[in-house]
């Protein structure tokens, strides 16, 4: 039998759902057998649904959270309540800290290592896109994951802003195109929707 091709999948663009087609991937994957790993480069809130639901229901996929610390792990309550802090452990978009950067390098160097290690039929590298536009993490290592993956792996890439290099790389893009959104109206985090 010949081992099929692994695909490096890249999910942009302005419009919602980047994060919740590489779930509906991961879903697809573990059906059929595969180990996956989703790799959240700059989330850290436990109050994600994909979280709770993969804790719950899907054995071979783990997710793991690579941002900077919640800044109010220290009540738990709080730290479920995202929209309440807005958001404090986002990154700052103008001026992102010297612990966003350290926290998004630790999660490219995680990332190379559960890619080299050959134990995953897909892994899901969710919002390196950001992490890249940011200037958080270096393109060139990005290009290197996917150059030096195994052939196996599919490799999935999510967020906004994908370079032109990474979607050059990719053997399948697709851009998510922003229509209409609750948050235009001032309706922020949903749950079961965004969170």
């Amino acid at each position: 039998m010949m081992t099929q091709k692994g695909l490096t999948v890249v999910i942009t663009g302005n419009g919602k759902g980047k994060t919740t087609s590489a779930l509906g991937l991961a879903l697809r994957a573990t059906g059929q057998g595969f180990k996956v790993l989703m790799l959240q480069f700059l989330k850290t809130s436990r109050a994600y649904g994909e979280i709770k639901a993969v804790e719950k229901l899907v054995p071979l996929m783990e997710i793991i959270q690579m941002g900077k610390e919640c800044t109010h792990l220290d009540d738990p309550d709080k730290c479920y309540q995202c929209p309440a802090c807005n958001f404090d452990c986002h990154v700052s978009l103008p001026n992102p800290a010297e612990e966003d950067r350290q926290a998004a390098l630790k999660a490219l160097a995680l990332a190379e290592e559960k890619i080299k290690s050959d134990q995953y039929g897909m892994i899901i590298l969710d919002e390196i896109n950001y992490a890249i536009d940011y200037k958080l993490i270096p393109l060139e290592a990005v290009l290197k994951l996917i150059k030096e993956k195994p052939t196996r792996l599919h490799l999935v890439l999510t967020g906004r802003n994908a370079r032109p290099e990474l979607v050059r790389e990719a053997d399948l893009v697709t851009e998510m195109l922003d229509i209409k959104h609750p948050f235009q109206q001032g309706i922020t985090s949903i749950k079961g929707i965004d969170l």
